[in-house]
């Protein structure tokens, strides 16, 4: 199905000047493009605050990379009508790559942001060899389908956490069995034969919703992601937040029930005991149902099976007070429900969590709902991961670690390897 792009921004990437600075500028330009799409270059001046002359610069380099496309003069009324640029749908694919306890989603997306292919495979065994022989047949057969682009220019991969910042799982409740401690960066670059950018799902599930879905226009959101467990991912200042070592947001185990239900953490009365697709799954299997994916869950909502109006009915008032601590804490423009869950089902745990408790965020005249469901569906972490290969390229605001040195602008068309 083709990924219809949303409005444009009505935030822009700024430049800088001076040369030093010419890498970031050359992705304020990408980024600039994405949001507005064809544009001429004192448009792209003027909404960067480039010089035109930098403008004029840049844009000849990335036409002769492969990164943009020349549509010819503008039709304008009087005068020289100016040349109009675009970003090349063709001049390069990044992959995307979500790694679930059940299942391995893959994207593969332009430069355009539009989805060129996409696939979902069960994944029966997690077994680090498993999981890197099916991840490379998976990009195998996405980069088979007709018509893509040759050139690939990375790979995200995205499972549950906690990671250090060099892509090691460290230990943690929600990290995928036979994975802690090891380097999922340097066994997935081996395994798909490219570059492998390795994040947090909840994380790159909020970049996925900020490119490609309702978060697109908004720059302070959280995302309450339903994945292998419950995680939380921050926009915050148009800019993913992860903490000092990139494991901000393991909202699951807030504690909501004091000597509750027993949780992987070793804890008792968690979140995510409670409000996940795992604890849907256990109401489900007490009930006698098992082995049921989202499609079946969300036929089970249609049909109203107790078991599932039930564990909403249970669900909402638990999750409504950490809602209201999360905009007491971070003062976000909305919350954003999405991730594995169905859509009628998170509508539904919208409906159940109402109404919300008094926090910072209950004021009149609130252009943007409290809470809402994301739009880019159980697609948001592959479309986030997706991103990260790009996000030196296009989007010059989404760092992953400000403390890392700049990096090199893309390779271009003919120096870069088709693997």
């Amino acid at each position: 199905m083709p990924h219809r792009k949303p409005p444009a921004a009505q935030s822009v990437a700024l430049g800088a000047n001076p040369e030093r600075a010419r890498h970031h500028n050359r992705r304020v330009v990408l980024e600039t493009l994405r949001q507005h799409g064809r544009l001429g270059r004192s448009d792209i001046a003027n909404l960067s605050r480039l010089t035109a002359q930098a403008v004029s610069n840049i844009v000849a380099e990335l036409l002769e990379e492969g990164f943009l496309i020349e549509l010819g003069r503008r039709r304008t009324a009087r005068g020289q009508p100016p040349v109009e640029f675009a970003l090349n749908a063709d001049g390069g694919v990044s992959a995307g790559m979500e790694i679930a306890a059940d299942h391995i989603t893959t994207v593969l997306v332009d430069l355009t942001g539009e989805i060129r292919a996409q696939r979902v495979v069960p994944l029966p065994d997690i077994s680090v060899e498993a999981v890197q022989a099916l991840a490379a047949a998976e990009l195998r057969r996405a980069r088979a389908t007709r018509g893509l682009p040759e050139r690939l220019l990375g790979c995200g991969v995205v499972m549950p956490g906690p990671f250090d910042f060099e892509g090691t799982i460290t230990v943690g409740s929600t990290a995928l069995p036979g994975w802690t401690g090891r380097d999922v960066t340097a066994l997935m670059s081996a395994a798909l034969a490219t570059s492998v950018t390795v994040e947090n799902d909840a994380t790159a599930a909020a970049v996925g919703e900020h490119l490609y879905g309702i978060g697109r226009n908004l720059r302070h959101f959280c995302l309450v992601y339903f994945g292998l467990g419950l995680g939380l991912g921050l926009m915050l200042g148009g800019e993913p937040y992860r903490g000092a070592f990139g494991n901000a947001g393991e909202l699951g185990h807030v504690p909501v029930v004091p000597q509750g239900l027993p949780c992987i953490c070793g804890r008792q009365g968690c979140l995510e005991s409670y409000v996940s697709p795992s604890a849907l799954q256990e109401t489900l299997r007490q009930a006698g149902i098992t082995q049921v994916d989202a499609t079946a869950i969300a036929g089970l909502h249609a049909e109203r099976h107790p078991a599932v109006l039930g564990w909403i009915a249970q669900a909402g008032p638990l999750l409504a007070p950490v809602l209201a601590m999360l905009e007491n804490l971070f003062d976000p423009e909305t919350i954003i429900l999405g991730g594995g869950l169905p859509d009628s089902v998170i509508d539904a745990l919208i409906a159940a969590v109402e109404p919300l408790p008094l926090s910072v965020a209950r004021r009149d005249g609130r252009a943007t709902p409290r809470l809402q469901r994301g739009t880019t569906g159980q697609l948001t972490a592959a479309l986030g991961a997706a991103a990260l290969p790009l996000l030196d390229a296009i989007a010059p605001r989404l760092v992953r670690n400000a403390a890392m040195a700049e990096p090199a602008p893309p390779a271009a068309p003919n120096s870069a390897a088709a693997s």
